[in-house]
């Protein structure tokens, strides 16, 4: 079992960076491949990024495509998402996820997930 904890969300103006990242409890975080997903206000929970158990593969939504970049720290237990040149439509509550079948896009495969981190972007 692996318990998440993302951090590093907040208020940011249309184009500007942030970066978020997740906490992983456990010896076996390499185990998992990880991904990020948001949910917007009054909208369902979307994909945003994966990343494989070592981080050789990646796979990113179309909207963030270009400006957003995940990656992972297996000895430190973390994961990461860079989130660059960012629009009003980024705004959302954003989850780390985690499971031990394979990097994918498929939310109903991540076994675990974090509470989640409000990401605002407006002027």
């Amino acid at each position: 079992q692996v318990q998440l904890v993302e951090s590093g969300g907040g208020l940011v103006q249309p184009g500007g960076s942030l970066r978020l990242s997740c906490a992983a409890s456990g010896r076996t975080f390499s185990s998992y491949a990880m991904g990020w997903f948001r949910q917007a206000p009054g909208k369902e929970r979307e994909f945003v990024a994966a990343i494989s158990y070592h981080g050789s593969s990646r796979n990113y939504a179309d909207a963030v495509k270009g400006r957003f970049t995940i990656s992972r720290e297996n000895n430190k237990n973390a994961l990461y998402l860079q989130m660059n040149s960012l629009k009003p439509e980024d705004t959302a509550v954003y989850y780390c996820a985690a499971n031990r079948a394979g990097w994918t896009n498929r939310e109903r495969e991540y076994e675990y997930w974090g509470q989640g981190t409000q990401v605002t972007v407006s002027s």
